[in-house]
């Protein structure tokens, strides 16, 4: 295994690096959706979910990609934390993409048919958020924060990135925003939860591969 991969394992959900600054973080997250329930902005609050449970099935997939490979993840963050999750999920990512949904979700025009230089708007935003994310991610690379392993998951090769790191993430939370009915909603985020738990119960307590 990697450097990277190692150190990531041995502060993998270890209590005692727990810190009191991530009780403020709670604090934000529940703060931004209690705006948007308080003002009935459904649209935002099942979108903000679908995001984050989107990044949720994505860990869980990196953290197997580890685990058969017994070299490296598709990324690792093994950098200080207050809680490290998966290898690749620390708390403060975990809490950033809890919210990042919501706020990307607001940049949506109320048309859906707008097109943005000749794109249909969902896909327009889809993408520059996509690339506006895998940006952050060039930097946290370049200081050490977040490891890339693999040259075709790694700069420059970071095109990769773009479709199976964020667009999907965007197009899921876009789809969920513009269902028609709130009982629509709660089926999709419902579904995406319901993977998202059967996959920690298999591969995580059943199988100890998380």
């Amino acid at each position: 295994m990697t450097d990277a991969s190692l150190q990531a394992l041995s502060n993998l959900r270890d209590p005692s690096n727990l810190q009191w600054y991530i009780v403020p973080l709670l604090a934000i997250a529940v703060y931004v959706y209690t705006v948007e329930v308080e003002r009935k902005n459904w649209n935002l609050v099942f979108a903000g979910l679908a995001f984050w449970g989107m990044d949720w099935l994505n860990e869980i997939g990196n953290s197997l990609i580890l685990h058969y490979s017994g070299r490296s993840a598709l990324w690792t963050a093994p950098g200080q934390s207050a809680y490290l999750i998966m290898v690749g999920l620390n708390i403060e990512i975990c809490f950033m993409f809890s919210i990042a949904g919501i706020t990307l979700a607001k940049l949506l025009p109320a048309d859906k048919k707008q097109r943005i230089l000749g794109m249909p708007n969902r896909l327009f935003w889809g993408l520059a958020n996509s690339i506006f994310c895998v940006l952050v991610e060039i930097w946290l690379n370049h200081v050490g924060l977040l490891v890339w392993e693999y040259r075709f998951w790694s700069f420059p090769h970071v095109w990769l990135i773009v479709p199976f790191g964020y667009l999907h993430f965007n197009l899921v939370a876009f789809w969920v925003h513009d269902m028609e009915t709130i009982r629509a909603k709660v089926v999709a985020v419902s579904a995406i939860y319901g993977l998202v738990v059967a996959a920690i119960l298999v591969f995580g307590v059943g199988m100890g591969l998380l």
